[in-house]
């Protein structure tokens, strides 16, 4: 008697049913989905190597036992680890460019990468030569600014070895490394005599309060790359401070807060920040140039 072969499920519909199993498990998202279906549809495009932007196209192809078998084990680590998606497929996406991430980095999620060269560029004092990335991680900022623009030499600074690690492995994928130095430093220290035409920092700022109460995900991501101390801007404090002594004549810096403007607004009351438009708002990334930083 012929045995009746088992019918193989299509993408969309484990997605739909991997998402519900996400939903059920109240996982929290923000690691690059804001949600339980497009979560789904990552690691499930990830596990069948489809590019992001294909689900559409690939929707109804059938999945291979092996696809269904990687899919399966993905999603019950995702649940059961509460890790988020980016460390189970070591990859983490800001606009059109991809990193290699893993647990010795913060998934990348920058409002910065949206500002890259577009929004900043009519507020800079003259061409950009020379740029740094303070609190690198993953070096993604540090390959974007070297997108951005073409003609400049870009440091990329972080106190975490394990971090730099993985920033090369980033810079080395984009063919940078003569254009990308990367520098083992506690903020400044071992750059002080460097000058730059550019800074951009997103370090870490969530306050001791909310680093309290952060859901499983976050706090899988290394700590020292997310805390920032009692108001969120311990390490935002110092950049600011120290910054005007980095930068060059007509010098701008940029940096992300997260949700801390009223903090730093009340802290430097005569620092005329620029605050930039993302796409969550106004309030979550400042620009202020040379002449108008504090010190």
């Amino acid at each position: 008697m012929a045995t009746a072969q088992t019918t193989l499920p299509s993408i969309a519909a484990v997605t739909r049913r991997i998402a519900r199993k996400f939903g059920a498990a109240r996982l929290a998202y923000g690691h690059g989905t804001f949600n339980a279906l497009d979560e789904a549809a990552w690691l499930i495009l990830h596990s069948c190597r489809i590019p992001l932007d294909q689900f559409e196209e690939h929707a109804e192809r059938t999945l291979t036992a092996v696809e269904l078998r990687r899919i399966e084990k993905l999603a019950d680590r995702r649940i059961h680890e509460r890790i988020p998606v980016a460390y189970l497929t070591h990859e983490a996406w800001l606009g059109e460019f991809s990193f290699y991430v893993d647990r010795r980095v913060i998934v990348p999620r920058s409002f910065i990468a949206e500002l890259l060269p577009d929004s900043i560029a009519p507020f800079l004092g003259g061409p950009v030569r020379n740029a740094l990335d303070m609190c690198t991680g993953s070096g993604c900022l540090a390959v974007l600014l070297a997108h951005a623009f073409p003609k400049a030499k870009v440091q990329g600074v972080d106190l975490s070895s394990g971090a730099l690690a993985v920033a090369r492995r980033n810079v080395k994928a984009y063919r940078l490394e003569k254009r990308i130095q990367l520098v083992h430093s506690n903020l400044f220290d071992a750059i002080s005599e460097r000058r730059y035409d550019l800074i951009v920092s997103n370090p870490p700022y969530i306050d001791a309060k909310t680093m309290a109460r952060l859901p499983d995900e976050y706090l899988a991501e290394p700590r020292m790359a997310l805390a920032g101390g009692k108001d969120g801007l311990e390490l935002a404090h110092k950049i600011l401070v120290a910054a005007k002594r980095q930068l060059t004549p007509h010098g701008t810096l940029v940096c992300e807060i997260g949700h801390n403007r009223k903090v730093l607004e009340r802290a430097y009351p005569r620092v005329p920040f620029t605050w930039l438009d993302t796409s969550a708002g106004d309030g979550y990334v400042f620009l202020v140039g040379r002449e108008q930083l504090p010190g």
